[in-house]
Parts: C-alpha cells; structure tokens; sequence
C-alpha cells in the first residue's frame, strides 16, 4: 500500500539551528554541534525557522519506518545540542568489593568476582564526562555527552565488561546495571 505523502516535523528550541546539504544534517546549539548522513531517494529533509521537516512521497512499508526512524534520529540529535543526554549506572556487588576508576579513555574494573586481572570498558568518543562517585562501595557512574548514540553505547560497554560467565547469576548477582537515562534539563 503506498502512502502519498508523509511529513515529520521536528521542532527547535531556542539556540539551536540546523542546515542540510543534500546528505549530511548539521544541528549546532549551545552544547556543540552534531553531524549525521540522511541520505535516500525518496525521502527529503528541510530546515526551516524552528523546525525541520522530514517528508516523502509514494512511501512503502519500509520507507515509512525509515521516515520515522529519521525523525528520532534528528529529535535526539536536537535535544543533544540543546540539553545533552545523561545515563547512570550502579555498581552492584555482594561478594567482592569491586573498584572502578577512568584512566585515559577506559573504565577500569577491578577485584570483579575476585579475578585479579582487570577488566576494560571502553568510552566511545562522544561520551564527554564519565564520573564515579564514590570509588568505592556502591558507587554511581555518570556518564554524559550530546550523541546519545555513544553516550548509551558507553553504558553497553561498562554493563558487558561486567558479565556473570560460569556462576549462578541468582546468586552471584554483581555487576555493572543502568538505573536512569534522562535529557539534561537542569544544567
């Protein structure tokens, strides 16, 4: 069944604007400026003053998904310029005290379950703060930037380093778990 037209609009708060060459979309606001390739025949964006509209024609199933998909992406890239995205991690343990501290661009885990060697999870590059409060016991790990993308593949890296692997999970319950995702409205 094709659809003749479909449009999407995004709005933009005060500060933020956005520009479109064909294939890349650039938002800029007061957090920075984020960049990200749209590119398909059928489909079109166009900033305009205080929005930018997401369209197509003569859409399909699929192109229709994709339109919508385009949509988050260009919400989630606004809200990034203009708020910044914020995760929060806990770190769970019963058995052995766990330590995790930041050198460079990894996270450091270390007395996981007992082993001796460290683990490492990387930050993806747009995850601009990282922050363990306090190093050790239950601590909490912030983690905030504006590409929401990188910002929860950052918390992905953290909650995998921690796996459970040859133990009853049910009773060997440690680890590394989200607690919060949110838009920065505060700062």
């Amino acid at each position: 069944m094709l659809i003749e037209e479909l449009a999407h609009t995004v709005p933009l708060p005060e500060g933020v604007s956005a520009s479109y060459d064909g294939e890349t979309l650039v938002v800029e606001g007061p957090r920075g400026k984020l960049e990200r390739s749209f590119s398909h025949p059928q489909l079109g964006i166009q900033p305009s003053d205080g929005a930018v509209v997401v369209s197509g024609k003569k859409l399909r199933k699929r192109q229709k998904a994709l339109l919508g998909t385009w949509r988050a992406h260009l919400a989630n890239m606004v809200n990034g310029v203009a708020f910044g995205f914020r995760y929060q991690l806990k770190v769970v343990f019963a058995h052995f005290p766990m330590k995790v501290s930041i050198k460079g661009d990894t996270v450091v885990i270390d007395n996981f379950l007992g082993e001796k060697a460290s683990r490492h999870a990387e930050i993806a590059g747009g995850a601009e703060k990282v922050n363990v409060k306090p190093p050790k016991g239950d601590s909490i790990i912030t983690i905030e930037g504006n590409d929401r993308e990188l910002v929860g593949q950052t918390a992905a890296n953290l909650e995998r380093a921690t796996i459970v692997k040859g133990r009853d999970i049910r009773v060997f319950q440690d680890g590394i778990y989200r607690v919060s995702r949110e838009v920065i409205h505060d700062a």
